[in-house]
């Protein structure tokens, strides 16, 4: 419990920070399309912070080393292919290919998945879903760009994190809860 208190707070404390900091929003000059745009910037931010820090939170410096590698190899890749492919984003800009704000998503996602359970894992891969969504409604992306990020991202995480084994949480069965008496010889 004490260990969800905490994540809790420091995903809130990210996404204050995130939204006071980070975020272009000027409500009344904006349009929805610029707003669903620049909430999607500042979830690119604020999903990977949120893994660093449960592995800050936990002490788990192995986590912070596969979290460091896995993020440098995904965005390395996505950088080399988006100036070696050069192609054009649908609103017109250069470097579409692949998506690197999927990209980095899909990283943290995975690395929280993988690393602490899906507990963790499937809130930040809805986020992911609405960062991919958002790049490709906006036109900063086609679906290939998409899904072209968030697999290098699956695929470089996955292969680098291993799962976290400083969490000894093992269910208990009482015997008075059952039933039954576990503790006869038979």
């Amino acid at each position: 419990m004490k260990c969800a208190q905490r994540v809790m707070t420091l995903i809130l404390f990210v996404a204050l920070f995130c939204f006071s900091g980070a975020s272009k929003a000027r409500a009344s000059s904006e349009s929805p399309g610029d707003v669903f745009r620049n909430f999607s910037d500042v979830l690119i931010y604020m999903v990977p912070s949120v893994a660093f820090g449960m592995t800050l939170n936990e002490k788990d410096n192995t986590g912070t080393w596969q979290f460091a590698e896995s993020a440098v190899v995904t965005m390395g890749i996505c950088t080399g292919l988006k100036y070696t492919v050069k192609e054009r984003r649908p609103d017109g800009n250069k470097q579409s290919f692949p998506s690197g704000h999927v990209a980095i998503v899909v990283q943290s996602a995975e690395f929280m998945r993988k690393r602490y359970g899906w507990a963790y894992g499937l809130p930040a891969y809805a986020v992911a879903t609405y960062v991919g969504f958002s790049r490709a409604e906006t036109g900063a992306h086609y679906t290939r760009d998409i899904l072209a990020g968030a697999l290098i991202a699956f695929v470089s995480t996955d292969l680098i994190t291993t799962k976290y084994e400083g969490w000894n949480v093992q269910p208990v069965m009482s015997s008075a809860y059952m039933g039954i008496n576990l503790s006869r010889n038979w």
